[in-house]
């Protein structure tokens, strides 16, 4: 009796980890400046929070300044939590690949440096794979003037940026750097994907 007892509760547990999974999923992408990512996908129907990081480093714990040097190997990136119910890891991919541009190597603008690489981290296989076939279908199709280099690795050790990196546009629309990069891809995101926006 106390087995099947176990048993269920086991079951339980386990049903309730997968329906968690199945409205809350990861996804991180590295696209430039970190500011400008988390600006964009915190719009997006469906996502439920946007966390600025590093990742793909070889240093622990590594602050803003270290990253700054790109002698650590990491990325500016963000860690969006998602419900895969409103909104598909296909169109976050979307946003993702037309919000900057895929085809400069380690730099986005002004912003140059291996920490500004574009680069999808996986922490899936389904995952890769659909990053794999969706830049593959980029190059062929020849959607830009030049090719994709964008990096698909898998997701390692995620490092949340200090706090005043967090929420930054919202906190500092006033600023020049705002106003003058990342408004613009806001404006942006509002032309192409206003139906994918929350209201």
């Amino acid at each position: 009796m106390k087995s099947i007892l176990m048993m269920a509760l086991i079951l339980l547990s386990a049903s309730g980890v997968d329906a968690q999974s199945k409205n809350s999923q990861k996804a991180t992408f590295g696209m430039g400046c970190f500011w400008c990512s988390e600006a964009l996908f915190q719009r997006l129907n469906g996502v439920k929070e946007v966390r600025s990081g590093y990742e793909g480093g070889t240093v622990a714990n590594p602050s803003y300044e270290d990253v700054c040097t790109g002698t650590t190997g990491h990325a500016e990136v963000i860690e969006v939590t998602y419900d895969p119910t409103k909104i598909k890891y296909e169109e976050l991919l979307e946003v993702f690949w037309k919000s900057h541009d895929p085809t400069t190597l380690n730099r986005q603008g002004a912003d140059v440096g291996t920490q500004y690489r574009s680069v999808v981290f996986y922490h899936t296989e389904e995952q890769k794979q659909i990053a794999e076939k969706y830049k593959k279908e980029l190059n062929d199709t020849k959607a830009f003037d030049k090719p994709v280099v964008t990096a698909i690795n898998k997701a390692s050790s995620f490092y949340v940026a200090e706090g005043y990196h967090q929420d930054y546009f919202n906190k500092n629309s006033n600023k020049p750097y705002c106003r003058l990069v990342i408004l613009p891809k806001m404006e942006k995101l509002e032309k192409v994907f206003k139906a994918k926006l929350k209201h």
